[in-house]
């Protein structure tokens, strides 16, 4: 068995594999090395110490700590960056190729440090956490949303990597989580109801394939262990692959908020305003930082024009070989308004 590491092992989705991994039997602890920024002093270290697996330090920003870190690794699970604030005012200038030194100035700048480290510490197998828009019939290099500039950026240069060096790749564009309908949804504070709108105004909305974080975890892993680098590339190596749940299930962000509003028993509505009427909003009636509001803005267009409607049975199947079925996102609804806590202090304590 190869050695996997894991980017940001304590994460959500990082943790979500790591857990996978272990609990499927689909890795030996002692196999998996869970990489993580925090130190050997810290309850994170001691965390992640308790699963078995081998922990070792490594900061985006510091490219030799992650080479490092991947001695005598054969498979990076590159889950990518959470520093949005890195894309925060970045033209949206991706043209379809490995970009310039000079435009690495957003999130990519942190995954290239990574993917190089890997280079030379002797990875065979990258494959790295990507973002489910831009689906429209396929994988494609596009995307209308901001929050998608950082991933098409790093794809291509992971392209090109893998052709310089022999490294394989795989890209895997994974759904927008169940558990971040709050933030589609206006940054809904959805603890114990105490967000008081009955109307939220967005930029736009259209159906999404929301997948739940404990789902992408498990395929994920499925993934990383399809019988090492071999057997591996026969399913999934040079491919980019979208985990996803199916359209049959697909809920716009104005259906969650009727969830939202049945489940706290006071009802909530969508007004969909526009992109400037959503940008004024958000930063002169919520008081919101404007680089932040304005990035995410084009989320919406994306949403309008149907990138996140997946059509891909991968998840499923992948779910399948374990015996699981996707969690559905009124299930995640119900359970995060019913027990309070927004989604991202709940995926940090979990």
């Amino acid at each position: 068995m190869s050695r996997i590491a894991i980017v940001g092992a304590s994460g959500k989705l990082g943790g979500a594999t790591l857990s996978a991994l272990v609990a499927h039997n689909l890795a030996p602890p002692s196999d998996i090395i869970a990489m993580t920024s925090s130190t050997p002093d810290s309850q994170t270290w001691a965390k992640l110490s308790s699963t078995g697996a081998q922990v070792r330090h490594a900061r985006f920003e510091d490219g030799a700590t992650f080479e490092d870190a991947l001695r005598d690794v054969q498979t990076l699970f590159l889950v990518s960056t959470p520093d949005i604030a890195l894309d925060f005012g970045v033209a949206m200038d991706y043209d379809g190729t490995a970009p310039g030194a000079e435009k690495d100035i957003g999130r990519e700048s942190h995954h290239k440090n990574a993917i190089d480290a890997a280079v030379k510490a002797g990875v065979k197998w990258i494959v790295y956490s990507s973002l489910g828009f831009g689906f429209k019939g396929g994988a494609g290099g596009e995307s209308k949303a901001g929050v998608m500039r950082a991933h098409l950026c790093t794809e291509a240069y992971l392209r090109s990597v893998g052709a310089a060096h022999g490294v394989k790749i795989t890209i895997l564009r994974e759904g927008l989580y169940n558990e971040s309908w709050p933030l589609y949804l206006g940054y809904f504070d959805s603890r114990n109801a105490k967000d008081e709108r009955d109307v939220v105004p967005l930029a736009g909305d259209g159906k999404i394939c929301w997948t739940a974080i404990r789902d992408l975890g498990v395929a994920s892993a499925l993934v990383l262990a399809s019988g090492g680098i071999e057997d591996g590339e026969k399913e999934f190596v040079g491919r980019t692959v979208y985990l996803s749940t199916r359209p049959g299930t697909a809920r716009t962000v104005g259906e969650i908020a009727g969830i939202v509003g049945w489940e706290r028993g006071r009802g909530v509505r969508v007004d969909v305003v526009g992109r400037e009427e959503h940008e004024r909003y958000y930063t002169e009636d919520r008081g919101m930082q404007r680089p932040g509001v304005e990035w995410w803005a084009s989320t919406y267009e994306a949403l309008e024009d149907g990138e996140c409607l997946v059509d891909d049975p991968m998840l499923e199947n992948l779910l399948a070989r374990v015996g699981l079925k996707p969690i559905p996102v009124e299930e995640t609804v119900a359970a995060m308004i019913k027990g309070g806590g927004d989604w991202k202090s709940k995926q940090q304590k979990a």
